[in-house]
């Protein structure tokens, strides 16, 4: 028997993006929800790795290389990206 945990359906905003940085390409999408107490959603889109990441996840070390496979260079540029999207002022007010 199946008992289900939650089913919660909301509007999200979705922000698709790529880059190319170090010679690596990324392209990541983020979905901001509620449902995650305020984290993101970030998906990379070349592996469908996903990982519930804040403003201050990206700042611990290895979060980011072993979410989605990176090498510490990788995770820096990546961390670097991030920074103002998971720091966007807009998640805060409309979320």
């Amino acid at each position: 028997m199946e008992q289900i945990l939650f089913d919660h359906e909301e509007t999200t905003r979705t922000r698709h993006v790529g880059f190319i940085k170090g010679g690596r390409r990324f392209d990541f999408t983020l979905t901001y929800s509620q449902h995650f107490l305020g984290k993101t959603i970030v998906t990379c889109l070349q592996t469908g790795r996903s990982a519930l990441l804040d403003i201050h996840d990206i700042h611990i070390p290895d979060i980011l290389s072993s979410k989605f496979g990176l090498n510490d260079e990788e995770a820096r540029h990546l961390a670097g990206f991030l920074e103002t999207p998971l720091s966007d002022r807009m998640i805060h007010t409309q979320y």
